[in-house]
């Protein structure tokens, strides 16, 4: 029977996580039929054997080479058929019912083209996933509420868990889980291939409302997202991959404060190299 549903998950040196997220698709899997595909981007950590060992029914590509995020989610993309498609993250674990929750809240609402859910740390604090188009305004907007949200800040708090609480069609949510229509996904040429890492979940979801379809986030759905486990891994790596992504974003959405980011990030030192 074909699959309704692919899950693409996308996994760079994270065995252990890569295991706890098929384990925790396995142990209670979606009603909704599904197909799993795990693109690997050239791990060295044994990760590729674990796959085959330990979970057999998974389809899993090897890229041949750490060709980023995006890239990797599109040929796993391509590997499939399925209307439906989830991107998730190597680091999350999927309760029970997470999955159904999802399609069945994106197929109820036909005007919208993506759906993501509440995403929550492991200590169950939920995460701030979703937000306004990216811009200079807006990304200072959500810094300083984000530090003062995560630094628990009471009135802060109140306000962020008020808007987490709700469900409501937002300009984007975190490509850590996100579920869309196919037809919407290739109708945008999918992932934009220039984003290695960071910001490619931001310029999709820009892709899909342009095409006059909506975005939509729902706390019916819970997933736990073990954020940080890249820039845990490699801080400086990580950051530069973020500053690269940043400057490809303004220059496709922002030309006029392109020039602007490059000055300030060289100015701070922070300017990647080869920008």
């Amino acid at each position: 029977m074909p699959a309704d549903l692919a899950i693409v998950i996308v996994s760079y040196n994270a065995r252990h996580d890569l295991e706890r997220v098929l384990a925790s698709l396995s142990v209670a899997p979606p009603r909704t039929t599904h197909e799993i595909v795990v693109v690997d981007n050239a791990s060295s950590d044994g990760s590729p054997a674990m796959v085959r060992e330990r979970f057999p029914r998974v389809h899993l590509i090897e890229a041949g080479g750490n060709v980023g995020f995006a890239r990797a989610n599109n040929l796993g993309i391509r590997a499939t058929s399925a209307d439906l498609i989830l991107l998730l993250n190597s680091d999350t674990v999927v309760p029970p019912g997470a999955v159904d929750a999802l399609v069945s809240d994106l197929l109820a609402h036909p005007e919208v083209a993506v759906v993501g859910p509440r995403l929550v740390d492991g200590s169950g604090r939920t995460e701030w996933s979703f937000g306004e188009m990216m811009s200079p305004w807006a990304e200072l907007r959500r810094k300083l509420a984000g530090r003062l949200y995560e630094a628990r800040f009471p009135l802060v708090t109140r306000l962020v868990e008020r808007r987490l609480a709700a469900a409501r069609t937002v300009d984007w949510v975190s490509g850590a889980c996100l579920l869309v229509h196919r037809a919407d996904a290739e109708a945008v040429g999918l992932l934009d291939e220039r984003f290695f890492l960071y910001t490619e979940d931001v310029d999709f979801c820009a892709s899909i409302r342009a095409q006059g379809r909506q975005v939509r986030y729902t706390p019916a759905a819970q997933v736990v997202h073990l954020r940080g486990r890249s820039r845990a891994h490699d801080p400086r790596g990580a950051s530069a991959h973020y500053r690269r992504s940043q400057l490809a974003f303004y220059a496709k959405h922002h030309p006029g404060w392109h020039r602007v980011l490059r000055a300030y990030l060289r100015l701070k030192g922070h300017l990647p190299e080869g920008s």
